[in-house]
């Protein structure tokens, strides 16, 4: 199977057309003119916000319907249609997208609050690349760019036409696909075991709360009979939160962020946000009576932290006397949840109120024993859903490395561009062990481009003696290495070398910090900026001056000794040597140089070129093995065979 890189350099060697969406298709409209009657006992099936919102790939297979007459004219979802989210309360979560990557006879109607786009040639695209592409960085930023509002946010469909997609081959759209798809699909059959682990929970959990083992002898009672208060809080809109002041919940954080119970709060606001504040305190029970299921409404969280707090808008506060994380638990029960879920719905947006929630009736053992439960069902859930153990940490860990592939590969050179500038963004953006991306690239592109920065660990400089120390005093006998004594890309110690004192070797290594495999690299002095040396068999014996960089190379990604055959490559000169300054005494500062790039091939690559260099260097530098005559012949031979190897056509 021909590799990624392969498929590239056939069929789009000169890079990949970028179009706006507006050249490839037309987008439409969800459903129009319907009331909340229509969604009740509906003959249609029709796509949610939430499914659209939750899924690269639409599902299908839903409950979900809407009246629709005979011969009414609404818009459905076909093959290859990619589905947008029209609004959300930030411009980061608009437009998500979903495409239909299934074949169907059965109509799907759009809900409402959703626009679709078709392609005008399905042809040019393959579905499940388009499931990606919409989702990966690039896009994302994009069409976070084209939502615009206050309180709540709205795409555009007019900027949403100027978005701009690559367009590659079809062969390689599928390649894409095939690699992430086997990435997606790890993540799915983990997360299949982790949904079939909570579902063990959720069943001990009910049976465990049922107390049906027990003889009966837990009373059942209702919320009102527990409750020493109960009150609705007020609203705190989105705009209102802030990084610091009063801690504070919103209802929607309840279905997103916090489990059973927590501890402190993730948002804050300011107290004249808040007209009439509601707060809660340890131990208080809330519940979120605003959702978008029926399933979902009313779920509750405890709150065991110690701050007082304040509760959002459609939220309901319980004040009590037993335990909370029992509370939390038992409210979380399927025998719970049944009661909870008798709200009522106004659209498609799920309500419940104050006296619903008291009627919620739950068994109540006495304290001692909520206690012991809480504990048990605290363990279990802590296997389920901590991030930080098991099953969970892996899928969080698989997709983080999807999105940094998924990225990676559907950054393209854009026709008459080039993909290096894209390629270091995504370098930067993700924190993936960079071999591993290394490794990526390189199956991806065959040889990439980085800068120096991100060919190096560290860069240190050494000292200066005006102010540190003295030269060539009495008992110095230790080398004090400057540009001058380097040429010939070897540090060449003689009678003119300075001399310092083993005293002031340590001095200078504390900042120079020298090491075996370091680059030495000439950043000031006239005729010398720009000569360099590899260090090799370092033993504390000598020091350098504040003249020299200290490039210490990333070993993981780039041999030393190629790093250093790089920066004499005139490709390379060309970019830093017009950035010397031309004072009396030239110099290059270091942001210059780190911003130098250099190509860099697979390690193994790396060392075959390194070692055909190396036979050109002896025959070039030693007289021994050649003539004379021939040595200026053989050094231009050297430097342009040293310029053809190190010079790589784009991916």
């Amino acid at each position: 199977m021909a590799t990624l890189y392969e498929l590239l350099d056939q069929y789009c060697p000169d890079g990949v057309a970028y179009k706006a969406l507006g050249e490839l298709g037309d987008f439409y409209g969800g459903l129009t003119g319907k009331s909340k009657e229509d969604f009740k006992d509906g003959n249609a099936k029709f796509i949610t916000y939430m499914n659209v919102y939750s899924n690269p790939a639409l599902k299908i297979d839903v409950n979900d319907t809407v009246k629709v007459a005979p011969g009414e004219r609404q818009n459905c979802v076909q093959y290859g249609d990619v589905l947008f989210t029209g609004s959300s309360e930030t411009p980061d979560e608009c437009g998500m997208s979903s495409v239909l990557t299934e074949r169907t006879d059965e109509k799907l109607y759009l809900n409402s609050f959703c626009m679709g786009f078709r392609l005008r040639d399905l042809s040019q695209f393959e579905p499940g690349f388009l499931k990606h592409l919409f989702r990966s960085h690039e896009l994302r930023k994009q069409i976070g760019k084209t939502a615009s509002g206050v309180t709540r946010f709205n795409v555009s469909k007019e900027k949403m036409r100027k978005v701009k997609i690559p367009v590659p081959p079809i062969e390689v759209q599928r390649e894409i696909v095939r690699i992430l798809d086997n990435f997606t699909e790890l993540t799915a059959e983990l997360t299949a075991e982790l949904t079939a682990r909570k579902k063990q929970y959720e069943y001990y959990r009910d049976h465990l709360l049922s107390f049906s083992t027990h003889g009966g002898g837990v009373p059942r009672v209702k919320l009102r009979d527990i409750a020493t208060e109960i009150f609705r809080g007020a609203g705190i809109r989105r705009d209102e939160v802030t990084e610091e002041g009063i801690p504070c919940v919103r209802y929607g954080e309840i279905y997103t962020t916090y489990n059973t119970w927590f501890d402190s709060c993730v948002s804050h606001t300011k107290l004249e946000y808040v007209p009439s504040p509601k707060y809660f305190e340890h131990g208080d029970i809330l519940f979120a009576i605003t959702g978008e299921s029926v399933e979902d409404i009313a779920k509750s969280v405890a709150y065991v932290g110690h701050d007082r707090c304040l509760a959002g808008g459609d939220i309901v506060v319980m004040k009590h006397n037993q335990n909370p994380r029992y509370l939390a638990h038992v409210l979380s029960t399927s025998f719970a949840r049944e009661q909870k879920s008798k709200g009522k719905v106004k659209s498609k947006v799920v309500h419940s109120n104050v006296p619903s929630i008291e009627r919620i009736e739950i068994p109540l053992p006495p304290l001692d024993v909520q206690e012991r439960y809480a504990n048990v069902l605290d363990n279990f859930e802590t296997i389920c859903n901590d991030l930080n153990i098991g099953l969970p940490a892996e899928i969080e860990a698989r997709k983080k490395q999807y999105e940094f592939y998924r990225d990676l590969l559907l950054t393209f050179m854009e026709t008459g561009s080039t993909i290096s500038d894209r390629q270091t963004d995504r370098q930067t953006d993700r924190q993936t062990d960079r071999q591993a991306e290394i490794a990526l690239l390189h199956y991806v592109f065959g040889v990439i481009e980085i800068t120096i920065q991100e060919a190096i660990v560290s860069l240190n400089t050494g000292l200066n003696p005006r102010q540190n120390f003295k030269l060539n005093e009495a008992g110095s006998d230790l080398p004090y290495v400057t540009g001058k004594d380097i040429y010939d890309n070897k540090i060449n110690v003689s009678e003119r070398t300075d001399r310092i004192n083993q005293q002031t070797v340590n001095l200078i290594n504390r900042r120079a910090r020298i090491e075996n495999g370091d680059v030495m690299f000439v950043s000031t002095g006239t005729g010398t900026v720009g000569r360099m040396a590899i260090v090799e068999n370092y033993e504390n014996n000598w020091a350098v001056s504040e003249t020299m960089f200290m490039l210490k190379p990333d070993q993981s990604i780039i041999d030393p000794k190629y790093l250093m055959y790089c920066l004499t490559a005139t490709q390379t000169k060309q970019q830093y040597e017009p950035k010397i300054s031309k004072g009396s005494v030239p110099h290059l500062k270091v942001s210059d140089l780190l911003k130098v790039r250099i190509p860099l091939p697979a390690k193994k690559k790396q060392l075959a070129l390194v070692g055909i260099l190396d036979r050109f260097d002896t025959l070039c530098n030693d007289i021994s093995e050649g003539l004379p005559a021939e040595i200026d012949a053989r050094q231009k031979q050297y430097e342009y065979y040293r310029d053809r190897l190190l010079t790589f056509k784009e991916g």
